[in-house]
């Protein structure tokens, strides 16, 4: 039986094309991926981004299809970007930190060349990632999103508290009126949820946390429940123009009686990381803790 490291034959490079800066580290990935006798593939953009000669696909979706990894360059954006992208697809995915904070992209720069050699040696684990997904009804239309990290109800341009009501499994949790609610997996716990107030959670826990944005009754906290829980959202606002985001990424307008399912998708992604690393080593570094000498 051949070891993880040994079936990673064909790799697929991913870049953030916003990032002029990547391009370099899109290039040494290219050369040292050849230099292992594996093949590298990417696709349209990175390849114009780095100025790669290489065989290409036209979308990130294809190219995930074609390779056993895929290595994305950028940060926790880029990630997300691509998990939507590919969502369902078995093929693992490592992020190389070109951002700022990075709890998903937790390869740094300078160690690329070390990554590769522990990825192919084997040294390596790989961590399934629960997406959510949120359904509902935009007009006459039906619209079905995913989200790796979270999705946000808020209010749009104007400054006024919105009223949500919210059920677990059929049972009201509560009317919030506040800026916003952000429902997150435990991937998310670490991005918009944490600056909220939220709670961090272990990435293998399996629940979601209700985060409320700014509620106008200070007694309102996050709030956990299983990640087997139906969410019901329901917008109670007449004339505050609220909409719902996936990961950041892809708005939905919303409007008064419109209500909103969130609910674990049975599609999830891979992440690959590095035998040793640690999501709480990640969190003392990211968030500078002190207090301990570890």
């Amino acid at each position: 039986m051949k070891k993880l490291g040994e079936s990673i034959r064909k790799v697929g490079l991913v870049a953030n094309t916003e990032k002029i800066s990547v391009s370099r580290l899109v290039r040494q990935a290219a050369s040292l991926i050849r230099a292992a006798h594996r093949t590298v593939l990417t696709n349209a953009a990175t390849a114009e981004l780095a100025k790669l000669t290489i065989p290409t696909c036209v979308t990130t979706s294809e190219l995930a299809r074609q390779v056993d990894l895929l290595m994305v360059f950028g940060g926790d954006g880029t990630i997300l970007r691509v998990a939507g992208e590919t969502a369902g697809c078995r093929t693992p995915m490592i992020g190389i930190n070109a951002g700022a904070l990075g709890f998903l992209t937790d390869v740094q720069a300078h160690q690329l060349p070390l990554a590769l050699r522990q990825i192919f040696a084997g040294e390596m684990v790989l961590e399934p990632r629960s997406l959510i997904e949120a359904s509902g009804r935009q007009g006459d239309a039906v619209y079905h999103e995913s989200a790796l990290n979270d999705f946000v109800i808020s209010r749009a341009a104007a400054p006024r508290l919105i009223n949500l009501e919210v059920t677990i499994d059929g049972m009201v949790l509560t009317r919030y009126r506040c800026d916003g609610l952000i429902v997150c997996t435990p991937t998310g716990s670490t991005a918009y949820s944490l600056s909220a107030g939220g709670a961090i959670v272990s990435p293998t826990a399996d629940v979601f946390t209700l985060t409320p944005i700014c509620p106008h009754t200070l007694s309102n906290r996050s709030v956990i429940v299983s990640l087997d829980a139906v969410i019901k959202v329901k917008v109670l606002s007449e004339r505050v123009e609220t909409i719902l985001t996936a990961d950041g990424q892809k708005m939905i307008p919303l409007t008064f009686g419109d209500e909103v399912v969130i609910r674990r998708s049975k599609k999830t992604i891979r992440l690959l990381h590095l035998a040793g690393s640690s999501f709480y080593e990640t969190l003392r570094k990211k968030l500078n803790w002190s207090g301990s000498s570890v």
